[in-house]
């Protein structure tokens, strides 16, 4: 009975974060969907300027068009565009503030040209100013003009949701995005600003750009008598790390195991000119594994009657010659399919005039 206050407790903390979470993530898909309606509206806007324009100079075309500028039939055509049928957020957003869509077109366009500022930001308030974040449009971390210090991004940067902290860039770390990573080292850096350069490829850390600047090197490479890391050549040694049908192609850092032609048996590289022994069915020949022709030597492979060799890379066939066919393990007489005997009687041909 002492434990249930603590598991309500601990389920009630686990209850408020998921609900806060989702409430952010609420905030954020709010704005996005603010954003996508002012984007549209300012195409549907270019969409429809010259709409009614026939293309003349006439003084009745340009007083049609002026009419039409700024015509509620013009705002209806745009809105119409604004949100997709499917978009339940989009759509729902639109006929819960279309009042304050028409109060822009009528009355505040010209003195506030920028919709998503007026609209999002300003009156209906799902979006924040670019380098701010939250209910009350807080500062990012390192400031609205330079959030995360230029080297990262801002959680609910433009939107009322989100907490501000920094997701830092590749080869940057630390809450304010100023420190560097693993494999990167400090160009320049002071309280407001930091440059972090990856390290030469043979470092884990490092202090400059060569492989002499390594404070530890990275798996595959060691540190030589100058105090670089240079390469492990790990193909040099022995047993070769590769099966006994592969070879080792080593690599900065690493190595490969590459299969051995089909002609050798174990191999040094690429190549038939590269076997340690040749495969069953090939024999040395100048330098180079070569096929076996076992149909040219003197002593027959295929011993049967009626049978023929035939070579094939690395092997040969044994098939039987012509007029002959294999069954059971024999090459016997082909026979000739029998012809059915009276073909002729056995054609019933009718002639309308012919006689019974």
């Amino acid at each position: 009975s002492e434990l249930r206050p603590l598991q309500l407790l601990s389920y009630l903390t686990v209850f408020l974060l998921v609900t806060l979470t989702d409430a952010k993530r609420d905030l954020k898909s709010a704005c996005l969907t603010c954003q996508q309606i002012t984007e549209n509206f300012n195409k549907g806007f270019e969409r429809t300027a010259k709409q009614n324009f026939g293309g003349g100079n006439t003084a009745w075309e340009e007083r049609k068009l002026s009419k039409y500028e700024t015509s509620e039939i013009r705002l209806m055509e745009i809105v119409e565009g604004l949100c997709e049928s499917s978009s339940f957020e989009c759509n729902h957003m639109v006929e819960e503030h279309e009042e304050q869509l028409e109060t822009w077109w009528f009355k505040r366009k010209t003195k506030h040209p920028d919709l998503h500022k007026w609209f999002c930001i300003e009156t209906i308030k799902v979006c924040c100013p670019k380098g701010t974040f939250g209910r009350d449009c807080n500062s990012c971390v390192g400031g609205s003009e330079r959030p995360c210090h230029g080297n990262g991004v801002c959680d609910g940067d433009g939107t009322r949701g989100g907490d501000g902290k920094c997701s830092c860039n590749h080869g940057y770390t630390g809450e304010f995005c100023l420190d560097c990573t693993d494999g990167h080292f400090s160009a320049a850096r002071n309280d407001t600003f930091s440059l972090c350069t990856e390290c030469h490829t043979s470092c884990k850390t490092c202090t400059g750009a060569t492989n002499q600047d390594c404070h530890e090197c990275k798996e595959g490479w060691r540190e030589d008598d100058q105090e670089a890391c240079v390469d492990v050549d790990e193909c040099s040694g022995e047993p070769s790390p590769c099966r006994e049908d592969q070879y080792c192609l080593n690599a900065d850092g690493s190595y490969s195991c590459r299969a051995c032609d089909n002609v050798c048996s174990g191999c040094t590289g690429a190549g038939a000119d590269r076997c340690q022994s040749c495969a069953g069915g090939y024999h040395r020949s100048e330098g180079t594994c070569a096929d076996v022709d076992e149909c040219s030597q003197s002593d027959p492979v295929c011993t049967e009657d009626n049978q023929k060799c035939i070579n094939t890379h690395g092997s040969y066939m044994c098939v039987c010659t012509g007029g002959y066919e294999e069954k059971d393990g024999k090459c016997v007489h082909t026979v000739p399919p029998v012809e059915e005997e009276n073909s002729e009687a056995s054609e019933v041909t009718s002639d309308p005039h012919g006689e019974l």
